[in-house]
């Protein structure tokens, strides 16, 4: 485990949809919903590119997966929808 004074714990999309699984976070995820929630939630920590590969802080990744409002299957109502 690195340490908490350390640096950034860099994953991939790929990684945080495992993590978050294995951490009980959710249920499931996908590295294409984790991919998805990066471009569309403004909220979703700060992407880094390494190489061609699209990567997150997990220290910040694991807290947003945490306190993300889940809602699986739902559409956002005509207000939510116009800001």
């Amino acid at each position: 485990m690195p340490e908490a004074e350390g640096g950034p714990e860099l994953l991939s999309l790929s990684e945080v949809a495992r993590r978050v699984v294995a951490e009980g976070i959710e249920d499931s995820m996908s590295h294409q919903r984790v991919s998805q929630l990066s471009r569309e939630d403004p909220a979703f920590p700060p992407v880094v590119w390494i190489g061609r590969a699209k990567t997150v802080d997990w220290r910040i990744a694991a807290p947003y997966f945490r306190k993300r409002i889940k809602r699986q299957g739902q559409r956002p109502t005509k207000n939510e929808a116009e800001g």
